[in-house]
This record gives C-alpha cells, structure tokens and sequence, in this order.
C-alpha cells in the first residue's frame, strides 16, 4: 500500500533518503549510507500493509555543479537534466522503490525555499549582516566555502572544506581553515573582501532544537551524539546565501545575483518532491507534512549529513512557525570505506554503480552492500568480502537450495508440489524455527537494524539447507516415495516463504521466484509477518525449474577486479 489517502486515520510512513548530489554517479557508500537501506524500510512496510510515501530527489545547486557543467562543456540546466536522468536510470536499475523521484531545481522548490525564507525573515530569525569572504584573484570569483580546502583548526584533517570537516564533522567557515587554498585552481592567491550577506540566527533557535532533540531518545547513539555535540558547543548563526549564479534566488532587495546556500534549499526538497507528487498524482500531498499526529517520518542518512538534518532543517522548520512535520526517526550511518581508505574517482578507487551494475545485477550488490552496512562504525568493502557474501550466502546457501529442490521436483515429480506424507514432529520444530526467525527478520527492520535483519535471513536460509540434507529426499524417493513428497512439498512451501521475506532485500529474485512457483498476485503481498505456512503450495500447484539465481564469484576475477578498481594504498 503506497501512496494513498488516509481515510481511517492510521499511521502513514514518510520515508526519504539523503538527496544525492547531481556532480556525478555515486558509489557503493552513498548506496548503502542512505538510499538502500531507506528502500529495504519502505518495501518492509509496504509488504506489511502500511502506508508508505518514499521520497527523494536530485541536489542541484552549488559551486560543484557549476565546475562540473564547466568541465564537460555544458550549460548548468543541461548537465542537471542529463544527470538527473542518468542517476535515476541507475536506481531504478537497483530497485529502489522511490514513489517520487524529484528534484530541487523545480519551480516547487524556488517558490518553497522562498516561502521558508520569508516566514523565518518575518519571525526575526533572519539578519543581514556584511561579512568577508574569500575571494580568489587567479580564479576571478568569490569561492563558496566548499570550494575552499585547507587545513581543519580542530582536528588537523588536512582536506577540510570551508563549510564542514569530514573528518571531525565540525561546522567551519572559510576564514577558520589554516593554510587555505581554491579547490579550483588550488591557487592561496586568496583575498578577503567584504560583501553583504543573510545569516539564519541559530542561536536564537538552540534551545527549541535542543528541546526537539531531547524527545528522541531512541534516536542511534551516533545520531544523539553528533546532535548533542553540536548543541553542548553553542550553535553559531549560519549565512544562509552565496555569490552564485545558479539556485534559488534570494527574495530580498540588494541581494540580486544571490542565491540560497545549497543547505538552506536542499532538505527543504524532500517537502517539494512530495508537493510534486502530489500534485502530479492527483493526490493530498499536504497531509503528509501537515497532519502530524497521523505521520511517522524517518530519515535516512550518513554521519556527515546529520549536523544538517538534526540542527539546521529543525531550526528552519520550528523557525517559520507553520504546522511542519518534523522527523520521528533520524537514521545515521557511519561511513562504508573501500579497504579501509576512502572512495576516490581521481585515484581509481572504489566502486561506483554504473560499474557495480556492469559487473552482477542489483540483488548481489543490494544484499552484500547491506550485511556490511556501517551501522555502528566505519566498515570496509573488501572484494574478498563480497566474494565471500556472494559465494557462501547467495549462491551456496538461498541459491543452492532453491535450485536442488526444483529441479528434484521436476525429475521426480513432474514439477507440481507433491501429494503423501505425515507432517511430523520435526516438521513442526522448522515450522516454529521459521516463524522465530521471520520474527526477528521484521523486528529486526522495524527497529532499522540492518545486520541483526541479514543475520535472521541467511539463518532462515540456511534451516532449508540444513532440513532438506538430513531428510535426504534423493534416498528416500527409492525407500518411501510419499516420505520423500512430503519433504520435497514442505520445501518448496520453504521457497516460497524465502521469496516473501527476502523481497526487501532482493526484490529481483524474488520475484523471478515469485513467477517460478506461479503466486497469484494477492499471495505475492502476503505480509512477512504471515508468510510462514507450510501449506500455501498445496498439492498438484505447478512450479518452473529456473537457472541457477546466483552465480559464483571465481579467485581470478575478484583479482582482476581488485586490479581494475585500485586496492588500499
């Protein structure tokens, strides 16, 4: 159930991700730090019956797209479109299951920013103030604080930008960095020149945020801790405008040719997107942002957005004095590192997924990307890893599994569930095994923990392996035929059950499973919560042999690819 009015007043599931930016095609890190683990959440829900609207949008504005339209020799409205498209391309092709797919250079979003803006500016949360900035005499231009990279004064992160440390996660301005230069030219010919600019006044807010913040305390320890950081520091006020071309220009006299910083628009777009798919789905879109009471919202992100997502989009929201829904849930990860060092394009290193998807289709990466999900620390993709995950869990223990018992099926009898048999004592300890586990599987998503939730599925696959070779079928077949069905009809039911709950996980194959044992369409939406029933597939129901669902990852080409995409330094 997506995207659907709310007649009887039930709780309805907002989810949205992170907005990816639109410079370029993001990498296994950006997939699992926020847009797959968001996607698992929304087909878990949908699959139980829940109302779901899933959200998020391309980011748009800010220095790093205008250099990048530069560099390839496009006007900044083209290289966004086209980037836009492809990215979109890309996640469909992952299955992510966005209702709404957006973007924060629409007219939804200019008109929205602006709106923020001028309530904040009417309750006196907005002030103009002249500051100085650094401007570059070889590149000719102010520098946006991204733009600017030098040292960080609190940890020594040699790589920091002008607005964050990655390292650290501190909030900086330019004229902190020690040893500044431009991230363009890489010149330290910098001045600094005076020039007028808006400030939202964080300050003024703190003690509305801090008093948010304190009512979450189910919030993950690395979500409350970075919020609390920052709280316990004193939030400074933050220019929210910049000396750009391109993004949401400012509504203000004597600020012409300015435009909003890309962090002032850009969650501001997860409230756009909705408004667009509501007005060209013809439906309430208002409802979700609006009714409060009846909205659960939860955000997905990693460790170095949440700063943004727990101090500065609350503060703008509590700052304009409008019924705004603000988050329920924020989801913070940590960081998936590739060897233990970061992704780098110009280096060669990592894996970005146009790549992973040239390499083995989305389910692979979709479920080995998430047993190794950042939650609690950093993590590191290794190829090794990956071939363990694919060649162990996926290929060895589901694949194998659902290969040997349909083609038993088919050899011995005529590919249609099978008639005979007692449903025994140890029929019903896998039964209540399966149900154990499918608990845990949903409770595990529920509570949005990712590993607990692969740990109980690959132990729900592996009860399957472990049945069907003690009852050994292929030698009861030739001692008590109705024995060996009965085995042979609670395995199959056993597929069936594997393709419901694994479906968040890895939509395509279940639903080549899905089509292998013909489910009608209502039993494809049976909940996970329900699925474990030995009896769905009942006697004489056809089933299809299908090739192998996974195939294995051999040593050379796992070295071949390690090659190809630069091991650790």
């Amino acid at each position: 159930m997506t995207s659907q009015n709310n007649p009887d007043n039930r709780v309805r599931y907002l989810i949205t991700s992170a907005l990816p930016y639109i410079n370029g095609i993001k990498h296994l890190g950006n997939l699992v730090g926020s847009m797959l683990p968001a996607d698992v959440y929304a087909r878990f829900l949908r699959q139980e019956g829940e109302t779901v609207l899933f959200i998020c949008a391309t980011d748009e504005h800010g220095t790093p797209t205008e250099i990048a339209a530069n560099e390839v020799g496009l006007d900044v409205e083209t290289f966004c479109q086209r980037l836009h498209e492809l990215q979109a391309e890309i996640y469909k092709n992952l299955g992510l299951s966005f209702d709404y797919f957006g973007r924060n250079s629409s007219v939804y979003n200019y008109e929205l920013t602006q709106h923020f803006y001028k309530n904040l500016e009417k309750n006196g949360f907005i002030e103009e103030r002249e500051i100085s900035l650094v401007y570059s005499v070889d590149d000719e231009r102010f520098l946006p604080d991204r733009y600017i990279i030098g040292t960080c004064p609190h940890c020594g992160y040699t790589s920091a930008r002008g607005d964050q440390c990655e390292n650290c996660t501190s909030l900086l301005e330019p004229t902190d960095l020690i040893e500044p230069r431009s991230a363009i030219s890489q010149s330290k010919r910098l001045e600094v020149r005076k020039t007028k600019h808006l400030f939202l006044k964080l300050s003024t807010l703190s003690q509305e945020v801090k008093t948010w913040v304190e009512k979450h305390p189910n919030w993950s320890n690395l979500t409350k801790s970075i919020a609390m950081k920052w709280l316990n520091e004193g939030l400074q006020d933050r220019c929210i405008t910049r000396d750009l071309n391109w993004g949401v220009s400012v509504p203000c006299p004597g600020f012409e040719g300015k435009v909003f910083y890309v962090w002032f628009d850009a969650p501001i777009g997860y409230i756009s997107a909705t408004q667009a798919w509501g007005l060209e789905n013809s439906q309430n879109w208002s409802n979700w942002w609006h009714d409060t009471e009846n909205t659960k919202y939860v955000q997905f992100m990693a460790k170095d957005n949440l700063p943004f997502h727990t101090i500065m989009f609350p503060a703008m929201i509590l700052g304009t004095r409008e019924n705004w829904k603000l988050a329920d849930q924020i989801k913070g990860f940590n960081w998936l590192t590739y060897y233990g060092g970061k992704f780098s394009t110009s280096a060669k290193r990592g894996v970005f997924l146009d790549q992973a998807l040239s390499i083995l289709p989305a389910d692979y990466w979709r479920y080995s990307l998430l047993s190794m999900i950042p939650e609690s620390a950093d993590s590191a993709f290794t190829w090794e890893l990956f071939q363990i995950k694919v060649n162990k869990e996926l290929a060895d223990t589901f694949g194998n599994f659902v290969n040997r018992t349909l083609k038993f099926t088919a050899n011995n009898f005529g590919a249609t569930v099978p008639n005979g048999g007692v449903f025994g004592g140890r029929e019903q300890d896998l039964q209540k095994t399966c149900q154990q586990l499918v608990n845990k599987y949903c409770d595990s998503l529920k509570n949005l923990e990712y590993r607990k939730a692969i740990e109980a599925l690959y132990s729900l696959w592996s009860v399957g392996n472990k049945y069907i070779d003690e009852r050994e079928p292929w030698k009861l077949i030739k001692e008590n035929r109705e024995e060996a069905a009965q085995v042979v009809r609670i395995c199959i039911n056993l597929i069936r059950i594997y393709a419901l709950v694994s479906f968040p996980i890895i939509p395509f194959t279940s639903t080549k499973l899905f089509d292998a044992l013909h489910l009608s369409d209502a039993d494809r939406m049976t909940k996970i919560s329900e699925s474990v029933n030995f009896d769905a597939l009942s006697p004489g129901h056809a089933v299809d042999v299908i090739q192998p669902l996974f195939r294995k990852l051999e040593d050379g080409e796992i070295k071949e690819l390690s090659v190809r995409f630069g091991m650790k330094t």
